[in-house]
């Protein structure tokens, strides 16, 4: 059985190509950072868990929420074969016992905050609004596109940012928590505009301050799909 299985829906996804010097220090033992076309990314996250369930059971108050992280790609070779997958900086949600089970069993960076979320549609577009508290400053992420969904191209940046299938977390400099993430492939809508009003290094850590002044290289608004996460593999030196 799965250890969560939710409806991932939604996924406003805004990706800054950066100095990969910068991830190092995050990077868990046995990843390297994974590249497309030779440049290294970082993406601000917002979407929504949907019918939310973990181990098959829905727990009171913790079906529907949101979520924002900051997050990286990584690789991992495993029996010659190499997995990718992502590296969360920070995952913000609503619910402290999401943040308990996930930090505690997966070793992931979670915490807790006011959330809110808008999803709208008109004639001729849709857009969908996240917003959460630090420390009693709201931030806020939205994404206008068209109402049409169509395919992420093959071997496009959008497929890169997308079709990642693995979780990894550091645990200390020997020992990495891997887990699988199961979904169909997503579709997108097309992106008519965006507003990101984030403090990052606020949010995030001065090391990501810079992010304040750079415009993303690209902002994809994703449908999303039933997702799962799998239980976890420890990786050792």
């Amino acid at each position: 059985m799965s250890f969560l299985t939710a409806a991932w829906r939604k996924l406003a996804l805004a990706n800054y190509a950066v100095d990969p010097e910068i991830l190092r220090e995050y990077l868990p033992y046995g990843t390297e950072l994974d590249l497309w076309q030779g440049k290294c990314y970082v993406s601000l996250v917002g979407f929504m868990f949907l019918n939310t369930r973990v181990l098959g059971i829905k727990i009171p108050y913790h079906v529907n929420f949101e979520e924002v992280n900051l997050r990286f790609y990584v690789r991992h070779k495993h029996n010659g074969i190499w997995k990718r997958g992502v590296v969360f900086i920070n995952e913000t949600v609503p619910k402290n016992a999401i943040v308990w089970v996930a930090n505690t069993l997966y070793g992931e960076n979670y915490t807790c905050a006011k959330m809110s979320h808008k999803w709208r549609e008109t004639s001729d577009h849709r857009s969908v609004t996240y917003r959460w508290e630090k420390t009693g400053d709201w931030q806020e992420f939205s994404v206008q596109a068209g109402k049409n969904i169509q395919p992420i191209p093959k071997n496009s940046e959008a497929e890169f940012i997308c079709e990642h299938y693995w979780g990894y977390a550091r645990v200390n400099e020997t020992k990495t928590n891997e887990y699988e993430v199961t979904h169909p492939k997503w579709e997108q809508y097309a992106v008519q505009d965006y507003n990101i009003d984030v403090d990052f290094g606020h949010v995030y850590g001065s090391e990501f301050a810079f992010l304040n002044e750079q415009q993303p290289t690209s902002v994809i608004l994703a449908e999303g799909a039933p997702t799962t996460i799998e239980g976890k593999r420890v990786i050792r030196k």
